[in-house]
């Protein structure tokens, strides 16, 4: 049996290890990365799922800023474990992820990622259509929802890092995929 649960500290090396497995050693180069880089995902927003305690997908939610002024979240990464994929493992953390976002009052979600796959939950490329992220993206890719009606309705600009950052004394991973503390 899958659980969902909160991702605590110890799963961090598991976390890293799945993310290597599902997105490649490139994973870190993504210009979504530079959002999330030193910084906590959004509280109550980062989730794992395990089945006989080892971790088997992760899903987390990051605050942003979507052009001036307008908070949002962006979401990722979602990995699933290669052997599961294809089983509903990967709607069943959107739907807990989405959902814990809408009770929290969070009004949009923003990713980077399939555009088939996401639009089932209601991802769209207009919803994101007049914003930009740090570094080079795939238009087609970057995706937009609205937990609350109107809330990217006119967002324009560049996508910002906001949230908490990760304590100084934090292990994160590096660009080169080794371990550092975080500055």
């Amino acid at each position: 049996m899958i659980q969902i649960r909160a991702e605590h500290h110890r799963d961090v090396a598991a976390r890293e290890h799945l993310l290597d497995a599902c997105l490649g050693p490139n994973r870190r180069a993504r210009t979504s990365e530079r959002l999330r880089e030193g910084r906590l995902p959004a509280r109550g927003l980062a989730f794992a799922a395990t089945r006989a305690g080892i971790l088997v997908g992760t899903l987390r939610l990051w605050h942003v800023l979507a052009g001036v002024g307008r908070p949002a979240l962006l979401l990722g990464p979602l990995a699933v474990d290669p052997a599961l994929q294809g089983q509903g493992l990967g709607r069943v953390l959107m739907q807990a992820g989405l959902g814990r976002a809408e009770a929290l009052g969070h009004g949009a979600v923003l990713l980077v990622g399939d555009a088939p796959y996401y639009a089932r939950f209601g991802f769209s490329d207009d919803r994101a259509a007049g914003l930009t992220l740090p570094g080079p993206f795939d238009r087609a890719r970057f995706l937009g929802l609205e937990l609350r009606a109107g809330a990217l309705r006119g967002a324009e600009g560049l996508v910002q890092a906001t949230g908490m950052p990760a304590p100084a004394d934090a292990a994160l991973p590096d660009a080169a995929g080794g371990r550092r503390r975080a500055a």
